[in-house]
């Protein structure tokens, strides 16, 4: 794999930081943008010093829509690679009751990386060539009541990622969705998560530096994920409802 700069979006999130590891050890220079991003300096350094590779770090808030086409433009150079580790899951219960609660997880999960992923698209269409990569869920798959306001948000960012892909197939730019299951992370940590269906973001990162490599297209990073979600998608509707999955 050529040595390019690799644009690490979510840089904050545990699957952000062990991706940028997972490139910067191929000897990838690494950018990193996250709001306060300062706060990551101690990371830039460990990153720099470990894997002898460039990092920056660079201002970014997924929710300013507003501020993404400044945001790019002030980049130091076009990254040929983009991850989008951008999320949040928040609480169902709170959601159902706390309709800005339930937006914040919306624009934090779709509208956010949405937004940053389509003006890199147009950007990268012009040059003519890069790789966009999305971290969706497989919880956007089909909507249950544990976790539908999260799970829609990120069905949405799937089927953006789908349409994105198409519409860059013929124009020299790769897009990889990447749908990870259960992530033993600091969003999921005090969650039940059956260890068999868990996987680490050391994983995840692994997964998408060979799906960038190999140009996948859509990953489950467990294979276990892709037989459970077929099964799932396939309940009829009078049944599903009435279960709880």
């Amino acid at each position: 794999m050529t040595k390019h700069s690799v644009l690490i979006l979510g840089a904050r999130s545990d699957i952000g930081k062990a991706t940028a590891h997972a490139f910067a050890a191929l000897g990838h220079p690494i950018q990193l943008a996250a709001r306060n991003a300062s706060t990551l300096e101690a990371d830039q350094t460990d990153i720099a010093l470990r894997h002898n590779v460039r990092v920056s770090l660079h201002e970014f808030d997924a929710l300013d829509l507003s501020s993404h086409a400044a945001f790019v433009e002030h980049l130091p150079e076009l990254p040929e690679t983009a991850v989008c580790a951008v999320g949040m899951m928040g609480e169902q219960a709170q959601n159902e009751h706390d309709l800005e609660a339930a937006a914040c997880v919306i624009r934090s999960n779709f509208e956010g990386p949405a937004s940053i992923l389509a003006v890199l698209a147009n950007r990268f269409e012009e040059r003519g060539h890069g790789t966009l990569v999305g971290i969706s869920s497989v919880a956007g798959e089909r909507g249950r009541a544990t976790n539908y306001v999260y799970g829609s948000a990120k069905a949405g960012f799937t089927a953006f990622l789908s349409g994105l892909r198409n519409r860059l197939a013929r124009k020299g730019v790769h897009v990889v969705t990447v749908l990870p299951g259960f992530v033993a992370t600091k969003m999921t940590e005090g969650m039940d998560l059956p260890a068999a269906l868990t996987t680490t973001p050391d994983h995840v990162a692994k997964t998408v530096v060979d799906a960038v490599e190999k140009k996948r297209n859509v990953i489950y990073v467990k294979f276990v994920w892709r037989l459970i979600m077929t099964v799932i998608r396939n309940i009829p509707e009078n049944i599903f409802k009435t279960k709880n999955i």
